[in-house]
């Protein structure tokens, strides 16, 4: 994975393993790497990892078992809820790309339209 200078590796490693789950490749229920696998997966400092996985835990998208591991959510409603930001994302970085390119939100629709 090639890191953004500008984003911490936490964030940027953190959407990696979210947009997988939104994508599902990674599954509900889904056992996670161990911190020390994903420190060696994404070529990252162990702490940085553990990290990760507080964080992700924090947002409801995984639960560790102590003594058996990390694993990913099982609750629906939390991968929609994070698919939901994902798309108001995307949409909100598209709508500016094509204002940004003269195009009126109005007309978006019709190249939308057009494209398919």
């Amino acid at each position: 994975m090639d890191f953004k200078s500008n984003v911490p590796i936490y964030l940027q490693v953190i959407a990696d393993l979210k947009a997988r789950m939104l994508k599902g490749e990674i599954r509900p229920g889904d056992k996670l790497p161990s911190s020390r696998e994903l420190a060696v997966t994404y070529e990252i400092n162990p702490n940085t990892a553990a990290r990760i996985y507080t964080e992700m835990e924090r947002q409801g998208l995984s639960y560790t078992r102590r003594g058996i591991g990390t694993f990913a959510t099982e609750d629906p409603s939390v991968l929609e809820y994070h698919r939901n930001l994902e798309l108001k994302r995307i949409i909100g970085e598209f709508i500016s790309e094509l204002e940004s390119l003269g195009c009126r939100i109005e007309d978006i629709p019709g190249l939308i339209e057009e494209y398919k």
